[in-house]
């Protein structure tokens, strides 16, 4: 049975993402980057764990939900929980947006990256820099960071992005 170890949950978030949406603030990350708009998360010790029955539980109690948010941390740091908490979010009709400081072209080549990749419609990929910090971007923190078109990212093979206007 998966469980997630979260730094944080924030529910009717519009910060993060199109629409009102869930957010879970995955426990630990990889990266440092400078700025780090979460540096409580960054440390992998710590956090609550979460079935993932309790956070459909959670996103299933506000109906004007649409969609659920992975940030961090770094979510793909615990890939196969957020795989499987996708799936079952994804059959309550939820649409599923990850923040990531890995680009779209490095998790591509892992396997059990891209069994997350493939539950998710959008991605913001690329790490934090501080020195592009744009406050005028949308659901982005820096100017190299790319709001993508997953599903069909995946099908070219290519970050593609996304051009819908809720989310550019």
């Amino acid at each position: 049975m998966y469980e997630v170890n979260l730094a944080g949950i924030v529910n009717d978030s519009v910060t993060d993402g199109a629409g009102l949406r869930l957010t879970l603030f995955a426990q630990g990350c990889p990266r440092r980057c400078k700025g780090c708009h979460n540096p409580t998360a960054l440390e992998f010790a710590g956090g609550t764990k979460y079935k993932l029955e309790e956070i459909v539980s959670m996103a299933e109690k506000n109906p004007l939900l649409s969609g659920v948010t992975f940030s961090g941390g770094e979510p793909f740091a615990q890939a196969e929980a957020f795989t499987e908490l996708a799936k079952l979010l994804r059959k309550k009709g939820l649409n599923i947006c990850i923040y990531t400081g890995y680009t779209f072209e490095e998790l591509i080549k892992n396997p059990v990256w891209v069994a997350l990749l493939e539950q998710a419609d959008i991605l913001v990929d690329g790490e934090f820099i501080l020195e592009k910090r744009d406050l005028t971007l949308k659901f982005r923190g820096s100017s190299n960071q790319r709001v993508l078109d997953v599903p069909k990212s995946l099908e070219k093979g290519e970050a593609v992005r996304s051009v819908s206007p809720k989310w550019v």
